[in-house]
């Protein structure tokens, strides 16, 4: 299993692209703006997008995802993943014929080009070699995580979230959890202000890596751009047993 990494950052600018993940050559999770950056052929090979929430930051590739592979002679429809929460967001905000064609009735309302799997916390959607189980996690709307496992072990993003219960005993009981993606997205300074937003600060973050009984390699993300140096080290100082490093754009994890 690959994994590129297309976006990884809670904002634009200077080259920043926002969280958008590409697994192997047919799954995303999460399509923010990263997607923009791929090449034609591998924007025709994506079949399946796990969303984790509904932000903006999460999803604004995805409409021009869709159009791009629409065809009315298409052979696999684009299938979209998420809570029910989610997809409703998506379906009314988005894909209204008002912002954008509302392409679950295109080409026709029997066959269309796009397609909702509503996806809760604890259900497990197989595709492939690869198992994709999501995660209730906390944030400011109805969010997800995922864990992907595969022979070669278990990949895990949180989403976006901030202290929660529910994702570390899921952790936990990967015996084989070898990557882990975590957001932390505001500097210790900005405490009350990433609460209120939902979202991890250095402090938070690694009082919860306290819970993770394994040793994988964890990768931070979504953090605000310009704050990514004080962030990363606000976060090493506090945990310098940990294996952590910073994902930027580009990275690729291999398992």
């Amino acid at each position: 299993m690959r994994i590129r990494v297309l976006g990884c950052s809670g904002g634009i600018g200077a080259g920043a692209r926002t969280s958008a993940m590409l697994v192997d050559n047919d799954v995303l999770i999460d399509a923010g703006t990263g997607i923009g950056d791929l090449d034609l052929s591998d924007l025709d090979s994506i079949r399946h997008v796990f969303l984790t929430h509904a932000h903006l930051d999460h999803i604004a590739g995805l409409p021009m995802l869709v159009d791009h592979v629409f065809d009315e002679d298409f052979d696999v429809p684009l299938t979209v993943y998420a809570r029910e929460e989610t997809l409703r967001a998506v379906q009314e905000h988005l894909f209204n014929g008002v912002i954008w064609p509302d392409f679950t009735r295109l080409p026709s309302p029997e066959n269309p080009m796009l397609r909702w799997h509503v996806t809760g916390p604890g259900d497990t959607i197989r595709i492939g070699h690869r198992n994709f189980y999501a995660v209730d996690v906390m944030h400011t709307v109805p969010s997800l995580g995922y864990t992907v496992q595969n022979s070669g072990g278990v990949f895990a993003v949180s989403g976006d979230t901030k202290t929660n219960e529910t994702l570390w005993p899921v952790l936990n009981a990967c015996d084989d959890l070898k990557v882990l993606v975590i957001e932390v997205s505001f500097p210790d300074e900005l405490g009350a202000l990433a609460a209120d937003a939902g979202h991890y600060t250095p402090r938070t973050l690694t009082d919860d890596l306290k819970r993770l009984h394994h040793e994988p390699e964890i990768w931070l993300t979504g953090m605000k751009p310009g704050e990514e140096d004080r962030i990363f080290k606000q976060v090493v100082k506090a945990a310098p047993d940990k294996n952590i490093r910073m994902l930027s754009r580009g990275t690729v994890i291999d398992l």
